[in-house]
């Protein structure tokens, strides 16, 4: 077995969906190990966009198994709907390409319910939640109160679970926030007909994915950025799962000896969805170039996501916890049309200059950043595939990141397309 990894470096929106589908190629296995159908994955082939949320990016090839690990909170709802979109696309989705673990929690309507009561009752300190019930599932995953993906198949278990789920929900619904109770019955047969049509993908009770993937090379499929991570991030504006490269092994049930290569994903500059700290963010022109160039607005929700310059100080700092091995660096062409590209190299808090990114809200929104300027190539790269025929200005961009991370780019995106990609030979010797 040979494990390969993919996660975002910053808040997210890095292109994991493009980098994971063009890795593919060389792995058999994809499998997603965290997060939920908050995040979500866009990839352009042949000039037809899918948008993945549920569902692995591997789904794409035929010759992939995608598998859902169990540190995933899973939505059927979104899976059925997400599935049809596919097929009505030409693409397949059947249980010889996709399997879910037994052990995946399962994201239920009360779940979603209690998420947007929360944020609707949070006013003026909202987190940006998308309201798609990701970390009350998380919540009751812990408790150890949550649905997981076999007990859809047992209307009994299913039942005698929701009812026990539903004495404390309701309570807070009706008491707390003035809504309708859910009723159990009604629950209860919701899922287990959701339950009838994932049957033929939940793998069996017994089921071990290390055994599975015993001998063949896998991708493991991060979700969100290492900033969103619920310990490391910068909460309490994160996710409700833990997104450092770290977690696959717990995700999904695979060993740490067997990893080959860590890729950390990061985009050309930075971006950020919802609340939180964000010390790069340009709120001018530049800002509003980037959005608008690299149509930064979310996959899952549409929102335009804050933009900002490239900040090293936070990559260093999620590098160091990630041990991240080569650098799939995307959106390279959005800097096509810039004079001056800025780089944020160091933080300044009321005159002090601190090492790494700061654990408190208070002081990251003191940060003053320390920028230097590149000279910006000012031409159109996206027909590029040979590194030696990029801009000189744009290599150096990129040799300043390789010097500053101390970790080489293996993989350039010059653009959305699947073969809008430049991978530098010394990386595919790895697969």
């Amino acid at each position: 077995m040979t494990i390969h990894i993919v996660t975002g470096s910053q808040w997210g929106d890095e292109g994991k969906g493009k980098v994971v589908d063009l890795l593919t190629e060389q792995v058999d296995i994809v499998c997603r190990y965290q997060g939920g159908n908050n995040a979500g994955h866009t990839i352009v082939v042949d000039g037809v966009k899918y948008d993945l949320h549920a569902i692995p990016s591997g789904i794409l090839r035929d010759n992939i198994v995608s598998f859902v690990g169990n540190g995933v909170v899973f939505d059927p709802e979104q899976f059925a709907a997400e599935s049809a979109k596919l097929r009505e696309k030409g693409v397949s989705v059947t249980p010889e390409k996709l399997m879910i673990s037994p052990k995946t929690s399962i994201i239920m309507d009360y779940h979603k319910a209690l998420d947007k009561c929360r944020e609707a009752a949070k006013k003026d300190n909202k987190i940006g939640t998308t309201g798609r019930g990701i970390g009350p599932a998380y919540e009751d995953k812990v408790s150890r109160i949550g649905i997981r993906a076999e007990d859809l198949l047992d209307r009994a278990l299913l039942n005698r679970k929701i009812k026990a789920a539903l004495k404390e929900k309701n309570a807070m619904f009706v008491n707390l926030y003035g809504v309708e109770p859910f009723d159990a019955e009604k629950l209860t047969e919701r899922y287990f007909e959701f339950g009838k049509v994932l049957a033929p993908y939940i793998a069996p009770t017994d089921f071990s994915f290390a055994q599975f993937a015993k001998g063949k090379k896998v991708l493991m499929e991060g979700a969100q950025g290492a900033m969103l991570d619920i310990d490391h991030g910068t909460y309490p504006f994160v996710t409700s799962s833990n997104t450092l490269s770290g977690y696959f092994a717990l995700g999904c049930g695979l060993p740490f000896s067997e990893v080959k290569d860590n890729i950390g994903l990061v985009k050309a500059y930075t971006t950020r969805v919802g609340a939180g700290p964000f010390p790069t963010e340009d709120h001018g022109t530049d800002g509003e170039k980037l959005r608008q160039t690299g149509y930064e607005f979310g996959t899952t929700t549409g929102r335009p996501r804050r933009c900002g310059w490239l900040d090293l100080v936070a990559l260093k700092y999620v590098f160091e916890m990630s041990g991240i091995t080569s650098i799939a660096l995307t959106k390279l062409d959005v800097l096509n049309d810039f004079d001056k590209i800025k780089v944020a190299v160091g933080y300044n808090v009321e005159g002090r200059k601190i090492k790494s990114f700061p654990a408190s809200i208070a002081f990251c929104e003191k940060i003053e950043p320390e920028y230097v300027e590149l000279k910006g190539w000012k031409c159109d790269i996206a027909k590029i595939r040979n590194y030696d025929e990029l801009p000189q200005e744009a290599k150096d961009y990129i040799s300043f990141i390789e010097e500053k991370l101390g970790v080489p780019v293996s993989i350039i995106s010059v653009g959305p397309g699947r073969d809008e990609t430049i991978i530098r030979k010394e990386y595919l010797s790895l697969f």
